[in-house]
């Protein structure tokens, strides 16, 4: 059993961190000695690192008490789509304030800069827990509501034209 000092030092955080988790509900101790003193098993250090994994997805601190209370595989998957959609809006947003900075400079080039690659976006989807078939079905969305932005998007993560047209096409 560990304490909430050991805990966290083996997960890689403040103590701090793990009493907030305490507090908002996602994490509890496993018991308490005579003295107060929390204790935590494998069972609790795993759901912390499940915890800090959503977070490291940027996860909001109630879907990621959803994620962990839901054990629905689908509806998890639901939440992480969602999670990416919220990431790839922000991305947007990023990128358009970086255009702004670009004509603000009048230095083009910097906007060439690759950040993400067609294997780094499947990775991605991956590990997002996107199948063959999730993605295709990802793709038909994209196309069907914003076939110009997909098509700006594809050739953003560095695809070949005639690769471009092929997934246009499914």
């Amino acid at each position: 059993m560990l304490s909430v000092t050991e805990l966290a030092r083996k997960c890689d955080i403040s103590r701090t961190t793990v009493l907030y988790y305490e507090k908002v509900g996602l994490l509890l101790p496993s018991s308490r000695d005579p003295n107060g003193y929390r204790r935590y098993g494998d069972k609790e250090e795993t759901r912390l690192k499940n915890i800090l994994a959503y977070r490291a997805f940027g996860m909001p601190v109630a879907d990621i008490a959803q994620l962990l209370s839901c054990g629905n595989t689908q509806e998890q998957g639901t939440l992480l789509r969602e999670q990416f959609h919220c990431l790839a809006q922000q991305i947007n947003a990023l990128k358009k304030q970086q255009q702004a900075i670009v004509v603000m400079l009048q230095e083009p080039e910097l906007l060439e800069e690759k950040v993400l690659t067609k294997s780094r976006w499947v990775e991605i989807m991956v590990s997002l827990g996107f199948s063959d078939a999730d993605m295709i079905e990802w793709h038909r969305n994209f196309e069907q509501m914003k076939p110009h932005q997909h098509q700006a998007f594809l050739a953003s993560l560095d695809i070949s034209p005639k690769e471009i047209k092929a997934i246009r096409a499914l």
